[in-house]
């Protein structure tokens, strides 16, 4: 099953899953909307899709589409997936999903009412390299699981959307939904969370953050993200008897992980027979997560569904609180409508 896909925005995120598509047999760009016919014509042009719409709509309202992929800012999200979802479409949404738990029902309840597939876009999670790390720690390779150290940041100009309160910015969200992810698949739920930030101005949202997050048996996870500093991404995974250490654990490119055990470190490939056809770039991971998405729609089972995107949301939530109120949070399940 090929699914023509349509963008909701002509945004810089496109220029790596326009061409992640191309490697991908069962998915297709076919279609990118933006706020300016002329703009997304231009865009259409320079990345060979097929149609352009001056509008988010006229795009949703056409039936050369089977999927909606939405890169729009965070705060654009919850109202342009419902949407979608109530056209028809099936769709997959870029990280964060949505800002609040409660948004996050919302979707899944549009999406069950359409009888159409929602997916929340956190691509790393379906890469080798992230199933590779998993197996490691469920065979016991690093002993017993004790602590998961996410990080993340990057350096973005104050105007960027990323760091504009009306439109969801802050770090916790745009980055933080990375390394909160990654200690919720290799730790689990946590039950509480605490977080310190650094503002970003008077009114602005969280510059820098940093967090600790309580989860079953003991483990602890613990991160830092933030918005004007260096290029880091890092996530290592420490256990009684070891340390695996990934490198590039959002985008995946190296094609190794590390392990650590009595104080020999081994490089492990993540795709040893080629199977998967890495040619390390970004484009990997969105033509995987394009390659689950179309075997989701097309009925297989998924892994991360309805529970885990709300689940995602309500940490993220809670971590935003801490923040704000200098406390410790639980992370108490919402009260779904």
């Amino acid at each position: 099953m090929t699914v023509r896909w349509g963008i909701l925005s002509a945004s810089a995120i496109g220029r790596v899953v326009v061409p992640a598509a191309a490697g991908a047999p069962d998915a297709e760009i076919v279609a990118v909307a933006a706020r300016d016919g002329v703009r997304a014509k231009a865009y259409a042009a320079e990345l060979g899709i097929p149609l352009s719409f001056g509008s988010y709509d006229e795009l949703l309202d056409s039936d050369e589409i089977d999927a909606v992929y939405v890169p729009l800012p965070i705060s654009m999200h919850t109202d342009w997936t419902v949407r979608a979802l109530e056209a028809g479409k099936h769709v997959l949404c870029e990280k964060p999903f949505a800002m609040t738990a409660a948004d996050a029902a919302r979707c899944f309840e549009a999406a069950e009412r359409a009888g159409k597939v929602c997916i929340e876009g956190l691509m790393y999670r379906h890469h080798p390299q992230t199933s590779l790390a998993r197996r490691l720690v469920a065979e016991g390779a690093i002993g017993r699981l004790a602590e998961i150290r996410a990080v993340l940041s990057v350096s973005v100009e104050p105007d960027d959307i990323r760091r504009t309160p009306a439109l969801g910015g802050g770090a916790v969200y745009d980055l933080g939904c990375y390394c909160v992810s990654a200690i919720r698949l290799f730790g689990g739920e946590p039950s509480q969370v605490y977080a310190v930030q650094a503002q970003d101005g008077p009114d602005g949202e969280d510059l820098r953050t940093a967090a600790v997050l309580t989860l079953p048996d003991g483990v602890l996870g613990h991160f830092d993200v933030g918005l004007d500093l260096p290029r880091r991404d890092e996530l290592e995974i420490i256990g009684t008897g070891g340390k695996i250490t990934i490198p590039d654990p959002w985008l995946c490119r190296p094609g190794h992980i590390e392990l650590e055990r009595d104080g020999v470190t081994e490089r492990l490939p993540v795709d040893p027979t080629g199977e998967w056809g890495l040619v390390g770039t970004a484009a990997d991971s969105y033509r995987i997560e394009l390659g689950v998405a179309a075997a989701v729609i097309a009925g297989a089972e998924r892994e991360f569904g309805r529970e885990d995107a709300i689940a995602q949301a309500r940490v993220l939530e809670s971590l935003r609180r801490s923040a704000k109120t200098g406390r410790p949070v639980p992370t108490a399940r919402v009260m779904e409508p």
